[in-house]
Parts: C-alpha cells; structure tokens; sequence
C-alpha cells in the first residue's frame, strides 16, 4: 500500500509526529490502529494570512521498503572511454561530468580558477584587505559562483529537465535530504564545498580528470569541426567535443569567439541594486508580527512590478545573508548575496533589479551591446566608491528622494560603503525604474520602505549578457562538436538549471555518438 496525502498544519503541528500521524488517517478515512509509516515529500510555507500554515505532502505506506527510493549515481570505470573536454567546473560543467560518468564517457575538466579550498583563502583576504584575483573569487574556481554565494537550489525554468534527478545527485554526495522536500531549497555556502569535493572526487576515481589553474585560451577548428583546446601555458589537447560551461563572468570567452568570427546574440538581462534590511524587520513583515522561531525559519520575499515600462523584480533573496564582493576584473564592482545553511546572520538581502533589453541600449545587432553596459556600470560604481572594493551605498529613502545619506547603517559587506547619491551613479534606464518599483515593494510589504535598509551597487551580474547560440543538437551552429552550456552561455538562470543542461549536452553527446556507431 502506498498513498499520497496532502493538507495544512500550522508551524507547530508540523514539528510533531503524532499530530501528523492522526491528521493522516482522519485524511485517509481510517479507523482503529492501523499500523503505517510516513515521509516528507514535500513542504511549503503559506504565510498570506495571520494565521501561518504549513502545506504538507507526505508519502504513506504499511512497509518501509515500498517508500520511493532515490536513483543512485550509476558510476563506471571510464578510464580509455571517449573523452569529452569541459571548460568550467561550475554546476554545468560538474553535473556535465558526472553525467558523462553514467554515460560511459570520460569528462576531462578544465577549470582557470583553483579547488574549492583554495579559493576560501583567495575570498578572505578580497574581503578583508580588498585584494582580488582575477582568476580565483567568488565567480572562478571550482563549483562556480554558487558555491561562495549562497547554493541556493530553487529554478523556476520547471521545463528545462529532470530538476529531481540534479537534487538526487546533491544528496547522493551529501547534501541534506530535506533539499528533496523544501519547496525552495537550499544547500548553504558553509555546506556546498564538501559536495563539490566529493562529486570531485568521484569523478577522478571513475577515471576522469580535473585540471585546476588551468585555463583555455584558444580552440582550433577544422572543417567546421573543433580540433584541439590551446591552454594557457601552450600545450594543445586533441578533441572532438568541447562544453563551454565557464559561466556568466567569463568575458574573454566572448571575445574569443568574436576574435574567430563566430555567432553571438547580445541577451537581455538585469541589473540593480543588493539591499539589505534587518532580518528580524523581514520576519516581522513577512510573519504578520511573528519572529521566526524554532518553527518557522528565516523568512524571505519575492516581489516584482512593471515601472517606466521595465520589470522590476527580487532577485537572489538571501535570509540570514551576507552581501559580498563579486568582480571578476580589475576596475570593477560587483555585489552578490550568499547565506548559510542556518540562515543565521543578523541581515537579509536581495538583487532588486530592472531588466533591460539590448534595443534599449544601443545597437540590438551588436552582440556586446549589454556587456558593454554592464561594464560601464560597474566602473561607474568602481570610481565612485574610491576605485576599490568598497561600494557605492545609500538609504532607502534617501534613495528614493535624491539626497546622499549622512551616515550608513552596519552592513555586512565586509570592504566597506561609500556614501554617495546613487541616481547620479546608476544610469537613468536603471535608476528611474528603480526608485518606483522601491516605491511600489513599499506598498506591498509594509515596513520595507525604511531609511534603516541600505542599497549596494551594483548588481549587476544576474545573468549573462551575450548569448553563444547552438542548433538543435545542441552544438554552436559554425562549429560542430562545440556546445555551449550553462549560464555563461545563456541557457540557465542558477544552480539547478545550470546543472541540467550540462546533463543535457552530455545526453546530445552520448545520442550523437550512438547514430554514428549505429550507421
């Protein structure tokens, strides 16, 4: 016997096991003592009332052994199996690799920045003595920006693949099974870099390879095919198929491909702010007067409106989170926010952001019309905040009526504020939008609109600005055997969605080479 029962309990019933036991044989109509057991499948929270209640899905059976199993990870031994080449070891190139494993094929990975831990130390002092690296901080190295700005699981893109299976494989190397029941799961940065060394691991123990500090500056192609990979230090690897998965801040991949007159699509995206609000305000607003507690958890929000004809929206909402300093490159300023599995840091933060299209900014045609945009931006902010890693920051309401804040509040951005008067450094296309969707969240959420919530700019790096086309094989349409992948190239918004379409092209890969030995 097994069942599905759905139903709402407030926080508290939710935590006991004997009011959930009776709510589900009132729901099953059952009498008497009937032996059953019973699991999570899945848990929201619905907090649109005075009233909070917990939407709850359990899985109902008389036996353990008929509960739903994950799918393991069919690992092989793919030493001397075709390889396929992975630039990037972010959450496409990792679940790409581990894709290729079950696949029979042997992922060799590429990766410019360093491993996990390596990076941690790369991170502190950028954020203690605003020092950064241009190839190893909180975009490049091993597991790509998630894994230093928060492993936040949540996609909405639910039609871009299997998102079970890309959380079954986190569990699988050791993140919490709850991530399978949450509605809006999350990992953590303090969890996330021992599962990226463990998928790491696993993948050089089946026979593939990971190459840190070592970085493609060049690919050959031949008759329309791509022929070999040139690494930075000179050597040249021969291939046949190559994943371009090195995210939405590897800019040099861009010109590479312009530089070998190869298509490229400039892409819309959004750009903004990172505000900050005490995380207690957020409970209060979001719980109706309630403060999280050891039934409900940090709350978060998710806003969007349409002001000056742009959307403006939440993005990346982090409770319990810290704001942190995400360029890539020198001269620049970038925010992101991260949080811990405990989401337990005095602050939340979120990107609010307006999205802008290329026709908007210049030239539609020219592909680099929105990276150029999103790097005037961030100089802009650069030299406004005294051309370090400290950011441009003002009061919400000051912000909202144009005057400079005379002080900033605490912040947990760990280089530094610079006051300054934000709609004179933001571009009216962003600034103007900005100020009224502010307004309008202001509206909706009542208390957002405080002169205690401080703006950093800019965010700016939501998604990327240049779109690397494929047909439909999956391939770059002037080059066969090259498959541009993940966020970088335009083909997914996060975590999750980055990692099911590494696992697609490898799925494009495998097919491809099964029609050439079935021919």
């Amino acid at each position: 016997m097994k069942d599905t029962v759905q139903f709402q309990l407030s926080p508290e019933e939710a935590k006991q096991e004997e009011r959930i036991k009776a709510r589900i044989q009132k729901e099953l109509s059952w009498t008497g003592n009937q032996d059953f057991y019973f699991k999570w499948k899945r848990r929201s929270i619905d907090a649109r009332k005075q009233a909070i209640r917990i939407n709850c899905t359990f899985e109902v059976v008389s036996d353990p052994s008929e509960f739903s199993v994950l799918e393991p990870f069919h690992e092989q031994n793919v030493q001397g199996a075709n390889p396929v080449h992975i630039i990037g070891s972010g959450p496409a190139g990792l679940f790409a690799a581990l894709r290729a494993i079950e696949q029979g094929l042997r992922p060799v990975i590429f990766e410019r920045g360093k491993d996990v831990r390596s990076r941690r130390r790369d991170l502190a002092r950028l954020n203690r003595d605003m020092i950064l690296d241009t190839e190893s901080n909180y975009c490049f190295g091993e597991g790509g920006a998630g894994t230093y700005s928060d492993g936040k699981l949540y996609t909405r893109s639910k039609k871009r693949g299997d998102i079970h299976r890309a959380l079954e494989l986190f569990v699988h190397f050791g993140a919490d099974p709850d991530i399978l029941v949450d509605a809006h799961p999350h990992i953590g940065t303090n969890k996330l870099p021992q599962i990226i060394v463990a998928m790491r691991e696993k993948i050089i123990e089946c026979g593939g390879e990971v190459h840190f500090e070592t970085k493609v500056v060049d690919f050959d192609v031949q008759n329309g095919k791509v022929n070999s990979l040139r690494l930075e230090d000179g050597k040249t690897v021969q291939t046949e198929h190559v994943i371009i998965a090195t995210g939405h801040s590897a800019r040099d991949i861009f010109y590479l491909f312009r530089n070998k007159g190869l298509a490229l699509q400039a892409k819309g995206f959004a750009l903004g702010v990172r505000i900050e609000h005490k995380q207690e305000l957020i409970d209060q607003i979001q719980y109706h007067g309630r403060l999280n507690d050891d039934f409900l958890p940090p709350a978060s929000y998710s806003l969007v409106t349409q002001a000056e004809n742009h959307g403006v929206y939440s993005f990346c909402m982090c409770p319990g989170g810290i704001v942190a300093p995400c360029a890539t490159g020198e001269g620049e300023v970038v925010t992101n926010g991260w949080s811990p599995s405990k989401r337990n840091n005095p602050y939340s933060n979120s990107g609010i952001v307006v999205a802008v299209l290329p026709e908007e900014l210049g030239d539609r045609n020219d592909p680099f019309v929105c990276l150029n945009f999103q790097k005037e931006v961030e100089h802009r902010c650069w030299a406004a905040a005294g051309k370090t890693q400290k950011v441009p920051a003002q009061r919400l309401v000051d912000f909202i009526e144009g005057r400079v804040s005379k002080d900033l509040p605490e912040t947990s951005y760990k280089p530094g504020l610079v006051s300054v008067d934000l709609n004179q450094v933001l571009p009216d296309i962003i600034a103007k939008p900005l100020r009224k969707g502010l307004v309008d969240f202001g509206r909706k959420m009542k208390g957002f609109m405080t002169n205690e919530a401080v703006l950093h700019a800019p965010e700016s790096r939501t998604s990327s600005p240049v779109l690397i086309p494929r047909n439909e094989k999956l391939m770059h349409p002037d080059v066969e055997g090259l498959y541009p992948c993940g966020e970088g190239a335009g083909y997914a918004g996060g975590i999750i969605s980055a990692a099911i379409d590494g696992m697609k092209i490898i799925d494009a890969i495998a097919l491809g080479l099964s029609s050439e030995v079935g021919e």
